[in-house]
């Protein structure tokens, strides 16, 4: 049995990435804080926190979250499954010799990339705080 084509079916359809993310950030919402920066004693969501809100989200759309390490990026990608278009931020390492280090920026620059590249509503945990301390200090005569 044949079917008779109607005007809609040649309508397109979009379903590319972006629509899929656009559809995925409807649900993720806003990442609570559970980690504690001791230095500026103030919360913030830490890498953990942040795939555990999004990569079900993700996958229900199926969309496959990398974060991969290469030519001395961090990057966070996300990919397409269905149609292999991909979307990625990058970030490049700095020169350290300490492992403990690099492991931190390395778990650093995967949230900065992940939240940057959702449009993660997140506080700056860092920089606020301690751009706002030198603003406020009085200069010296």
């Amino acid at each position: 049995m044949e079917t008779k084509e109607q005007f809609e079916d040649f309508i397109p359809r979009p379903s590319s990435i972006y629509i899929k993310l656009w559809k995925a950030k409807q649900k993720i919402g806003k990442v609570s804080k559970n980690a504690k920066n001791p230095h500026f004693k103030n919360n913030y969501a830490d890498i953990n926190a942040l795939i555990e809100e999004v990569e079900p989200i993700l996958l229900e759309y199926s969309l496959l979250l990398i974060q991969p390490i290469d030519e001395g990026h961090v990057k966070t990608v996300i990919i397409d499954t269905e149609t292999g278009e991909n979307i990625s931020s990058s970030m490049k390492l700095p020169d350290i010799q300490d492992p403990q280090k690099i492991g931190s920026a390395v778990t650093y620059f995967r949230r900065y990339t992940l939240q940057s590249l959702l449009s993660l509503q997140a506080v700056d945990d860092d920089a606020n705080l301690s751009s706002e301390a030198v603003r406020n200090q009085k200069p010296s005569i």
